[in-house]
């Protein structure tokens, strides 16, 4: 039950600051680390190709943020 409650938690959190991403860079370091979450839940309930995918999701959020906090006048745009 604990481990279902962390995915939900660690999924909402995901989508809320996906959700959010063009309001602040902050949201977008929110979703890298929300979907480090999801893929350690992925992981404890071994679902590994979840788990692939959500820690690529994380690592092309965070060279996202990490590039609006370098540049953030020059608009958003997709990586």
């Amino acid at each position: 039950m604990l481990t279902e409650i962390f995915g939900f938690v660690s999924v909402s959190a995901m989508v809320l600051c996906y959700a959010l991403e063009s309001r602040a860079p902050g949201y977008v370091l929110g979703f890298a680390m929300s979907c480090l979450l999801a893929a350690t839940y992925a992981a404890l309930i071994g679902s590994w190709p979840f788990a692939g995918v959500e820690s690529l999701w994380s690592v092309i959020a965070f060279l996202r943020w990490r590039r609006l906090g370098l540049a953030p006048d020059e608009g958003g745009g997709s990586l």
